[in-house]
């Protein structure tokens, strides 16, 4: 028996004792990391923030499968909430539409949820896919006209079902209830509200598509009210995709159990509390990025030299080669060993150990 076919269904419960000392530490991590952000300048805070909501976009479709082009999602929120950085790229429907619905989710944090405007999410969700037969109802409640909605994996014959949602004739009620509980304004912590919002959602799974990616944007709206604050500064699904295996076994484990959600409630706080220190390791990132800049605000750097090198501060997977860089640069080889010798003469990087062909290029230090 499903969580939603219990008699006592949505009454979830917890047992806030046992919650008590991991919502204070998540609270107090959440607090130290919203203060440090207060302390950084204006455009720190923009590049901090840029890079969280593209980690939360980009991780959030990744979770379900579908790879988005970061630099696309990046130029997209960028040019929407008007920050001005360099190399911004055209992004198409599919990207600008995901971007769309989680900026509408954070920003507007404070409006209240509706049917309408999760229908406008679905929509926008999905809006490169208007014109393709695809069997999705876009921007609707699921009718299942193709049978229950069901979360399956494994081949066919043999499939597996993770999960069945409820009838499509009890979606709109659902929804309701859901909707009214989540407006009011009652007692209930934001940080606890964020998980059971995120798990009673997917568990009416409304749509016939997209539900998992709706359901962490509900999550971050809560998250983001309890952070008072439309500026997301931590990545919610950066974590939960590098915990995608645990994240669908609680999911699946919890919709077999009973109302008691404590332990669903737990997972996520934990990997909110993870989140939030990964992202002190990437405002340190931020930071050092920001000194580098400072140290050579006056010299003269082509677009290739910038773009290189900010590459590189954002954390290069691999070795940096002259090759490499002649290709990602789309450049010459010779134009790109120029390039990095001005940089050498100018002290903003060095060569690694080691040399010949293999010869490859850091960060100098300061």
């Amino acid at each position: 028996m499903y969580i939603w076919a219990l008699p006592d269904w949505p009454a979830l419960t917890w047992d806030e004792a046992a919650l008590e000392g991991l919502v204070g530490q998540v609270l107090r991590t959440q607090s130290k990391l919203l203060g440090r952000m207060e302390a950084l300048g204006f455009d720190l805070r923009n590049e901090a923030q840029l890079r969280s909501l593209t980690q939360e976009v980009v991780k959030s479709s990744e979770i379900e499968g579908e790879h988005l082009d970061s630099d696309q999602v990046r130029s997209s929120i960028a040019r929407r909430l008007h920050i001005d950085v360099a190399g911004l790229v055209a992004s198409d429907a599919k990207v600008d539409g995901v971007v769309e619905m989680m900026l509408d989710a954070t920003i507007n944090y404070d409006k209240p949820l509706t049917a309408r405007r999760l229908h406008a999410w679905h929509a926008a969700l999905f809006r490169a896919r208007r014109n393709s037969p695809q069997g999705i109802a876009i921007g609707k409640w699921r009718d299942d006209s193709l049978g229950p909605m069901q979360v399956v994996s494994g081949p066919m014959g043999r499939e597996r079902v993770h999960f069945e949602a409820p009838l499509a004739s009890r979606v709109e009620a659902e929804i309701a209830r859901f909707l009214e509980w989540f407006n009011a304004s009652d007692r209930t912590q934001w940080l606890i509200k964020a998980g059971i919002a995120h798990l009673w959602f997917v568990t009416i799974h409304p749509f016939d598509d997209g539900n998992g990616r709706m359901a962490r944007a509900i999550a971050d709206m809560a998250l983001a009210r309890s952070d008072q604050a439309p500026q997301r500064f931590y990545s919610m699904s950066k974590q939960i995709r590098e915990e995608r295996k645990g994240y669908y076994q609680m999911l699946e484990r919890t919709q077999r159990g009973g109302t008691d959600v404590t332990d669903w409630q737990t997972w996520f706080l934990s990997c909110l509390g993870r989140a939030l220190q990964d992202s002190e390791q990437s405002l340190a990132l931020t930071l050092a990025k920001a000194r580098f800049w400072e140290r050579f605000a006056s010299v003269a750097l082509n677009k290739r030299q910038i773009k290189m090198l900010n590459l590189m501060l954002d954390g290069f997977d691999g070795k940096m080669t002259s090759s490499k860089w002649a290709r990602i640069a789309k450049c010459s080889q010779d134009t790109a060993y120029r390039d990095i010798l001005a940089l050498i003469d100018q002290g903003a990087i060095e060569k690694a150990a080691g040399g010949g062909r293999s010869t490859s290029y850091l960060l100098a230090h300061e």
